[in-house]
């Protein structure tokens, strides 16, 4: 994934998001009150860019910030130029997405298993934590449909129907983080809900508690605040009734829930919940006691003590630490040894 931001022309931008957004350029121009040969000749640089107040009413349209229109942002494809995200749409927004009875597979189809499919899953994971989000893009479209036929797998109710729902939601998961990460606020939340339903249905309260990451990511994407700060104290408070205060995996997404929660509290001004949450998460940290990676959250010490990675807001508390400024599960992070755990083999250990 590369840079485009220098050298694209205003044109050229609305072009690259009007096809993200998967518009037509008729499409397009008819949302606008404009003709097609029109907005062509604009996207072509046969025209002079559209006045501000034109280019203000295509970033509503296109739903990106007037910023992004203007050259104010870096845009993302992969080597080949090529935009996945698209595929990553048409992935989510199938319409066999919409129910398995009408079109579920024939009793007879060959499913994949989720244990390779783990594997694969955690390698994307690992990628975004590397920062290569061009490779996690370029995956995307191909997880998805496989999480969608593990799914269907599951449906079976053999005896891997809780791994294949944990996989799919870890899966979904990613697809949330990935996409609210690059702008895609709207598919972001698509994305948080089906791996919030399928962890639900894994039953296990890691795979919720991971999935329940991704729904503030995307309502923090969407500025939701006041839901995302609800979201993540819901399911801390629901996480610690369910698992062992020595269970390193349940320590570091308790602790991440906190921070996440504490960026939403920072961006509604709440000063004394942002503070209460970090404090919070220290502990969690310091009964962690190292630096882990559990579940891909980068979670421990260090972590919290540094908590500044930007996402555009800061807030400093009493004690001059900076809130809200930092992304779960980073991709600057890495380097833990637990890097890479996959899923079907993380254990959940429940209270008894």
């Amino acid at each position: 994934m590369r840079g485009l931001g220098d050298h694209l022309s205003i044109g050229e931008r609305i072009a690259f998001y009007r096809k993200r957004r998967g518009y037509t350029q008729e499409v397009l121009a008819g949302l606008v009150g404009r003709s097609t040969d029109w907005l062509a000749k604009i996207e072509t640089g046969r025209r002079k860019p559209p006045r501000i107040d034109m280019l203000a009413e295509l970033s509503r349209t296109l739903r990106v910030p007037l910023g992004d229109l203007l050259g104010q942002t870096v845009l993302m494809e992969d080597e080949r130029q090529q935009d996945d995200v698209p595929a990553v749409r048409d992935a989510l927004m199938s319409p066999r997405r919409l129910s398995r009875l009408l079109f579920g597979p024939e009793a007879e189809t060959q499913l994949p298993t989720p244990a390779p499919v783990a594997v694969r899953v955690e390698q994307a994971w690992n990628d975004y934590q590397g920062g290569r989000l061009g490779s996690v893009i370029a995956a995307l479209p191909a997880l998805l449909q496989t999480a969608q036929e593990l799914e269907d797998r599951a449906a079976r109710h053999g005896d891997d129907h809780g791994d294949c729902w944990a996989v799919s939601a870890r899966t979904h998961h990613l697809a949330a983080t990935t996409l609210a990460k690059i702008g895609e606020s709207d598919i972001s939340w698509l994305a948080a809900e089906r791996a919030m339903r399928a962890a639900d249905e894994s039953d296990d309260p890691l795979v919720l508690a991971s999935a329940a990451r991704s729904g503030t990511h995307a309502l923090l994407a969407n500025g939701r605040y006041d839901d995302a700060l609800e979201l993540g104290n819901t399911a801390a408070t629901w996480l610690s009734a369910q698992v062992t205060d020595s269970d390193p995996a349940a320590l570091s997404l308790l602790g991440m829930i906190h921070l996440r929660a504490a960026v939403a509290a920072a961006r509604h001004q709440d000063r004394p919940t942002a503070t209460a949450l970090l404090d919070r998460a220290e502990e969690l940290a310091d009964d962690l006691g190292l630096d882990g990676n559990y579940w891909q959250t980068g979670f421990g010490p260090t972590n919290v003590l540094d908590f500044p990675r930007a996402v555009g807001h800061s807030m400093l508390t009493p004690r001059g630490r900076v809130l809200a400024r930092v992304a779960a599960g980073s991709p600057a992070w890495s380097g833990s040894p637990n890097a890479g755990a996959s899923v079907a083999a993380c254990g959940c250990r429940r209270s008894r």
